[in-house]
């Protein structure tokens, strides 16, 4: 009755030759066969015939009868031909005289069980493949001390080791060796058991010996007891994301550098506009008053003197206009080996006996075009500022090279064939903060009085001006090596008169001529009549290109347009393209400080720039009354 309630088990009996001579429930329950289908069979029906054909249900009873016992899992055969997992054990049964009787058949279905392990099996390795999978996170254990206890593909990817290199190490060896002495190795563990996690940002090391940046997370595991078994450690490479950022960083300060200097730019040279104009009235209303003082000669020397400062005032709104990128550029096919020569005497005396300039020129290089004066101009600016780097003395060099730049090689640079001019010192040099503010203009490290700021700045705004760019190179103790790029000239390429600079030549009109004078500001608009009535022409006024255009209508004999450009609503130049509109063969006179005229300006025209004398005044006239005018 006991061994007949059991029901989780197929508890039979077989006899010596290994047919079944009595079945439990529990056999009837998970093999499906009655008693009374069943005994009297072979117990080989119950294997697969794969076992059958190894003879496997003989061996069966053959070792449980010489070793006392056969022990297996393994798969069994239904009655419906249904395969199940089963725990099989068969014990020999001795009589009284050590006869063997029979076999007792133990039997235990074991399938859920097996599914379940499988499963469980099954999603290890899934796991494992899942973690040996990941490249992009080492991600490995280490046991409750700390020493690598497994290594996946990701961990030797970043980390540098193979798996037999490293399992057996104790992890503080990914640590830098300021970190591993400070204890950070132990304190990052002991966070983890703790607290539950340790989170971290800092510097590893690879095998090979270098550092990278890594973004830690430790999680302590523990076994079903609550025993600390060991610690998972995920460790990711960062420094691709930390590079991006610098990247993003460097971005956003050149975006906010260019739009500073282009505010800059603006502010400044509308201050150099004002400055011009007001600069035009002192100039006009001196050379005007000189005429009609008596000849004392310390009048005149008074009025030399404020002269010598119109002019130092005209300079300096001309450094002011070339930061802006609005000074007037006379340009021409220029042979930058050539100028450099020519002028090295000049350089020499201006920077001083105790910085000897050394120049390294190449016997030719393409030309560039350039403003002459200008360029001279800048290359006296870098030698001075490169000699004032270097207070106790040393050499200053100039070198010329040939460079043919890729597209982004150089911000601010498209691709082609350029010219770069190095001017090196080897003075103090120029921290980071400094070197970014260098090219600002009025921005200087000089005492007071030992400079004006305008040197770089100028520089910098021809460079851009010309098509080119101001590259500064610098380091605190280092010295510095200023760099100017020029677009060089094709072989064949001409360069283009671009504008007319009148001289101070002692020059008049040919005759007496009505003329219309424009601008906006009164102090300029009046001191200009007063020049061109001195010089006995007949003169209109008008402070607008809407009142001139009145004064033309209500004068349509007037013989010459003088006008200043920037004015509001109506620019100069489109006053210009009105006027020859009606009057095709009306000589005109832009007067301006700017270097630029807007697209559609008429031509021919004479440039004047501001400030001007009455002799400038005079040339100009001249040149736009006999025809000798050119396009803009």
């Amino acid at each position: 009755m006991l061994v007949d309630a059991i029901k989780d088990y197929a508890i039979y009996m077989l006899d010596p030759g290994g047919f079944i001579a009595n079945w439990n429930s529990g056999a009837q329950r998970f093999k499906g066969y009655t008693a009374d289908e069943i005994v009297g069979e072979h117990f080989s029906r119950f294997y697969t015939p794969e076992d059958r054909a190894v003879d496997l249900p003989r061996r069966a009873l053959e070792i449980a009868r010489t070793e006392g016992q056969f022990e297996q899992e393994g798969w069994r055969v239904r009655k419906n031909g249904e395969r199940f997992w089963a725990h099989v054990v068969i014990d020999p049964i001795w009589d009284e005289d050590d006869i063997l009787v029979g076999f007792a058949k133990i039997t235990r279905d074991l399938t859920e069980r097996r599914r379940a392990l499988e499963t469980l099996r099954e999603s290890e390795e899934q796991f494992r493949m899942l973690v040996q999978s990941v490249t992009d996170y080492a991600i490995y254990r280490l046991d409750p001390d700390g020493h690598v206890s497994s290594w996946n593909a990701g961990a030797e990817r970043i980390k540098g080791y193979a798996p037999h290199e490293i399992i057996g190490s104790h992890f503080s060896k990914f640590y830098t060796a300021a970190d591993a002495a400070a204890g950070e190795p132990a304190r990052a563990l002991a966070l983890a058991r703790t607290e539950g996690r340790f989170l971290a940002e800092g510097r590893r090391v690879r095998k090979d010996g270098s550092e990278f940046a890594a973004s830690v997370v430790i999680d302590p595991i523990y076994d079903h007891d609550g025993n600390l078994a060991g610690f998972a450690k995920i460790t990711r490479d960062v420094s691709e994301r930390e590079e991006r950022q610098r990247e993003l960083e460097r971005a956003r300060e050149a975006l906010f550098q260019s739009q500073k200097m282009e505010a800059i730019g603006q502010l400044t040279g509308g201050v150099a506009h004002d400055f011009n104009n007001l600069l035009m009235a002192v100039q006009s209303s001196i050379g005007l008053l000189a005429k009609k003082l008596p000849a004392d000669p310390q009048l005149k020397r008074l009025i030399d003197n404020a002269l010598q400062g119109v002019e130092r005032g005209a300079a300096l709104t001309q450094r002011m206009l070339a930061f802006a990128r609005r000074q007037d550029l006379q340009t021409e096919a220029i042979e930058p080996i050539r100028l450099i020569r020519n002028m090295s005497d000049l350089l020499q005396r201006t920077i001083g006996p105790a910085h000897p300039l050394q120049l390294r020129l190449p016997d030719r290089i393409a030309a560039v075009e350039a403003d002459a004066n200008q360029l001279e101009m800048a290359f006296i600016n870098l030698a001075v500022n490169a000699r004032d780097a270097m207070p106790d003395g040393g050499k200053i060099s100039i070198a010329v090279s040939a460079r043919d730049l890729a597209a982004n090689e150089i911000d601010h640079l498209p691709a082609g064939a350029y010219v770069r001019i190095d001017v090196t010192d080897s003075g103090k040099g120029m921290d980071p903060e400094t070197l970014l503010r260098a090219t600002e203009p009025f921005f200087t490290t000089k005492g007071v009085g030992k400079g004006t700021g305008l040197g770089l700045s100028m520089v910098h705004g021809l460079a851009e001006q010309m098509g080119g760019f101001l590259q500064l190179q610098s380091r605190l103790g280092s010295g510095t090596t200023a760099s100017l790029w020029l677009p060089a000239l094709a072989a064949n390429d001409e360069p283009e008169d671009i504008a007319v600079n009148a001289d101070a030549s002692e020059t008049s009109a040919h005759h007496r001529l009505k003329i219309l004078a424009v601008d906006d500001d009164a102090l300029v608009l009046m001191n200009t009549a007063a020049l061109l009535e001195d010089l006995g022409h007949d003169v209109y006024e008008a402070s607008s290109g809407e009142e001139a255009l009145t004064r033309f209508a209500e004068h349509p004999d007037i013989d010459l347009l003088i006008t200043d450009q920037a004015m509001p609503n109506m620019t100069g130049a489109k006053l210009a393209e009105t006027l020859r509109a009606a009057r095709p063969d009306l000589p005109i006179i832009i007067a301006s400080g700017y270097g630029e005229l807007s697209e559609g300006a008429p031509g021919p025209l004479v440039r004047l720039g501001k400030p001007f004398s009455q002799a400038q005044l005079a040339d100009a006239l001249a040149k736009a009354d006999d025809g000798s005018a050119k396009a803009p």
